[in-house]
């Protein structure tokens, strides 16, 4: 978004001055000031060399032979700018066309003016005009109708409100000389004039800018609540999200901003907006509001105010403040475009913004996270049981107490000192393993029994119980072939942990070991381990209920079949690989994130509704794409669901239980908010992966054939890939062929699940 320097705006004021000061200073008017006749439409240029457009939303608009035809809907406009007019100088009394429109049709004509013509700032004024003949008329309205209008400072005509169905023309825009008939100083009795003052309106309410739900929201994707774009000035330091809070560290001046759907404060009833600000003693922060006559935040008008002229104090602690726009002289709070925090040197938190009502300040409140279920009381174990055995006390770097493998994934801070295992992670990708056997083991013995860690640190982890494949064989994929888990939270004291092993819903009988994985703790708190045991029984302890949570799958469960799920990719890519999978004659199933879908730039509604009719599943991939156990908190993984959920519901009009977590991640809290709002829903991973991540724009994109013929070798029969790369694409056909020679039957993924609401084969 453009923005100017303070030396910028001084140097375009002169321009302007200058401009303004050149203008005819002679009230002697010898011909109208033509100021469009169309013959630029096509350039979006009037007659003046100036902008001239509709809002987009016309149904049809086109323009020939010096005549605009357009057909409107309820909502459209249609504008014509130039650089200040000074109509009293030039002898020009009126605004006069010629208009053909619907019989008994009526719409709203709107002159902008400024207070002078170095002013950037603008106001409207409106005129009402009624009993069009169905024919063409010629409108004339003297500039007099329009009561407070500055005539010696006009900016744009607007065209709006029209009423009535049907197509309109325009010709001949132009301001006509005074004559007689049109004295200045009179007001025309029909002439409906409005100034953008707060109106009571019994329906207002809280209206959400952003509430930072999401760290990927903010810095994946770069949009607010009303997916309008969001971001910094590309200077800081860090914008981190927690908690519904931004916390910008500048480095230097620097600003922070976020566009608003041309919002109309003064129809809504909005009088400000508020949100909660921590900021230390002494700061201060520029805020400017912008407004544009065209609802672009590229050319808007901008008023800028300092906390100190708000008022705003700070101490170092969160407080509400409000930016009230009766602060805002000059400001058209009928066309709001952009908020934007400027003159940043110092950290500063912004917690949830929104428009609020009339006068009086009310802030808006996310709504809480997800309460756990009630924890029970265990009881001692009265059955016999096996007997309680030590896994890890971590002498050994390599290996456990039992004399097999221990350890973590590259990346994962680990030290093995004095008998503890201290885990600091900053990505929930990581895991550290313990394993029980060379190969599997039969744990049903120990249903009744517990997993005890003895910890001192973060308790913010998951625990996962691994689950071999059928032939217990590491070399066949899936391996391992799932896993389930609990959140270690949940089960923790301020030094131990105790989870039933029936808590785990795997396969008992062939397991491989326990995995202590998804560290999110937002302040990067070490984990520190003294000891993992199972016990036999434990006493004095409260215990929680287990949470259910989604299950995980990694192949498809159809004997002898094989499925291709293909992740979001770029638009112009997605032709190909529907041509390539209809003659391939393949059904295959793609998951998609929700907000590029809601975006109309990216095409993507219309690529998956064709994928749709064509008899492809179309599954759901979060809304920005972040890693889903990363979230700081549940609400943050609810709204990212939920969103996904609306968006296909709103584009696609299906609904899905099939989810595949953004670079496959998950976790207990991803899994647990995951299955409590969509029920019965599966998790898709994958165990084909072509690496297209890893090879597709190097030197060597052969190597995604390798990748995939590596594992399709081993079993694996469920794909991820994406259509992000041409070299992707360009392999695709070669990568079903090949999934056929296996001999196994393709199909979408809810049908390689054995889902009986699938379509049948």
């Amino acid at each position: 978004m453009a923005r100017f320097t303070s030396t910028t705006v001084v140097y375009v004021l002169g321009l302007l001055l200058a401009q303004c000061a050149d203008v005819f200073v002679s009230a002697q008017c010898s011909a109208d000031l033509v100021v469009d006749n169309f013959a630029g439409y096509g350039s979006n240029l009037n007659s003046l060399g100036f902008w001239t457009s509709d809002d987009g939303t016309m149904t049809s608009i086109s323009a020939a032979s010096n005549k605009l035809s357009f057909t409107p809907n309820q909502d459209s406009y249609f504008y014509t700018t130039f650089d200040c007019i000074n109509a009293p100088t030039q002898g020009l009394g009126s605004v006069k066309f010629d208009i053909k429109g619907p019989a008994g049709s009526s719409f709203t004509l709107e002159l902008q003016s400024s207070s002078s013509c170095a002013s950037t700032a603008y106001q409207s004024y409106f005129h009402t005009v009624t009993g069009l003949t169905g024919s063409t008329q010629t409108i004339t309205v003297p500039l007099s109708a329009f009561s407070g209008l500055n005539a010696g400072a006009l900016k744009a005509i607007v065209w709006s409100v029209f009423s009535g169905t049907g197509g309109r023309e325009l010709s001949n825009v132009r301001f006509a000389c005074t004559t007689p008939s049109q004295p200045t100083g009179t007001t025309a009795s029909s002439t409906v004039t409005v100034t953008p003052t707060v109106v009571p309106n019994p329906d207002c309410s809280l209206l959400v800018i952003d509430e930072f739900p999401s760290q990927s929201r903010l810095t994946f994707l770069g949009y607010n609540a009303f997916l309008q774009s969001t971001s910094d000035d590309g200077t800081m330091q860090s914008l981190v999200v927690s908690g519904n809070r931004l916390t910008i560290t500048p480095k230097a001046n620097g600003y922070f901003y976020s566009n608003l759907p041309c919002t109309d404060a003064v129809t809504l009833g909005y009088g400000g907006i508020s949100l909660r600000i921590k900021a230390p003693a002494g700061a201060n922060i520029d805020i400017q509001l912008s407004s544009s006559n065209t609802c672009n935040a590229e050319a808007a008008q901008d008023v800028l105010r300092s906390s100190q002229q708000l008022g705003w104090t700070f101490d170092g602690t969160e407080k509400l403040y409000s930016i009230p726009f009766s602060a805002f002289s000059g400001l058209n709070t009928g066309k709001l475009v952009t908020i934007l925090f400027g003159g940043l040197t110092r950290p500063i938190t912004i917690g949830p913004m929104a428009f609020y009502c009339g006068n009086e300040v009310t802030e808006y409140v996310p709504p809480s996270s997800p309460v756990d279920p009630p924890s029970t009381n265990t009881v001692p174990i009265t059955t016999a049981a096996p007997t309680s055995f030590i896994i890890d006390v971590f002498t050994n770097p390599d290996s456990n107490a039992l004399g097999f493998y221990h350890g973590g994934d590259e990346g994962l801070g680990m030290q093995y000192s004095g008998g503890k295992l201290t885990i600091t992670s900053d990505d929930t990708d990581y895991s550290w393993y313990t394993t029980l056997s060379a190969s599997c083991i039969d744990f049903s013995a120990y249903e009744d029994g517990y997993l005890h860690i003895a910890y001192t640190g973060s308790n913010e982890f998951t625990i996962a119980l691994q689950q071999h494949n059928s032939a217990c064989n590491p070399e066949l994929a899936p391996f391992p072939e799932t896993w389930d888990v609990v959140e270690a939270r949940r089960y923790a004291t301020a030094t131990d942990i105790y989870v039933p092993i029936k808590h785990f819903k795997v396969v008992k009988s062939r397991v491989i070991g326990f995995a202590l994985k998804a560290f999110y703790s937002q302040t990067r708190t070490p984990t520190i381990i003294s000891k993992i045991e199972i016990l036999n029984t434990v006493s004095g302890v409260s215990i929680p209920d287990k949470i259910p949570t989604a299950p995980l799958y990694f192949a498809c469960t159809r004997p002898n079949s094989f499925a291709f799920a293909i992740d979001d990719g770029v638009p112009n890519l997605a032709q190909e690989v529907l041509n390539i999978i209809r003659e391939e004659d393949v059904k295959v199933t793609f998951f998609t994130v929700g907000q590029p879908l809601l975006d109309p730039s990216t095409n993507f509604s219309n690529v998956y509704t064709e994928m749709l009719s064509r008899g492809h599943q179309v599954a759901l991939h979060s809304f920005t794409h972040p890693k889903m156990e990363g979230l700081p908190t549940a609400a943050d993984i609810d709204w990212e669901l939920n969103q996904d959920i609306n968006a296909v519901a709103q584009a696609l009009g299906i609904t899905s239980k099939y989810f595949r977590p953004p670079f496959g991640n998950e976790g207990a809290r991803m899994r647990q908010r995951l299955e409590a709002v969509i029920p019965g829903v599966k998790i898709i991973n994958w165990s084909v992966d072509v690496e297209d991540w890893l090879w597709a724009e190097t030197s060597t994109p052969e190597k995604q054939l390798q990748a995939f013929q590596r594992d399709v070798n081993k079993g694996g029969n469920l794909v991820v890939l994406h259509y992000l790369y041409p070299s992707t694409v360009s392999y695709l056909r070669e990568f079903i062929q090949r999934a056929k020679a296996t001999g196994k039957q393709l199909m979408r993924v809810d049908q390689c699940m054995e889902d009986p609401d699938a379509p049948p084969l």
